[in-house]
């Protein structure tokens, strides 16, 4: 049971699967990316929306900014946080 794995590895890389060293970094880059630029998008798109609904001119559009600003913070802060704390479990087991 326990050669399952390996198993699985060399058909992976017999088959070319085998990940590059270089696609987790990317795979981090397009996630903080993501959550700097979508919370900011909506943002946008939500603020000229309800101002024009609220006539409130800017300030929902300003408020929705901020708290966009927000939400992407603590987005980076957490996937950091997670992919280090992968980082580290890794080293440990090498």
């Amino acid at each position: 049971m326990d050669s399952q794995p390996d198993n699985l590895e060399n058909n992976k890389k017999a088959n070319g699967l085998e990940a590059a060293w270089w696609q987790p970094a990317i795979i981090m880059f397009l996630r903080l990316s993501v959550w700097i630029a979508a919370p900011i998008i909506i943002a946008l798109y939500l603020g000229k929306w309800l101002d024009k609904k609220f006539d409130m001119a800017p300030w929902l559009f300003l408020s929705c900014i901020g708290l966009a600003f927000i939400i992407s913070i603590f987005g980076l802060v957490k996937n950091t946080t997670e992919e280090l704390k992968k980082l580290e479990k890794s080293e440990k087991n090498k």
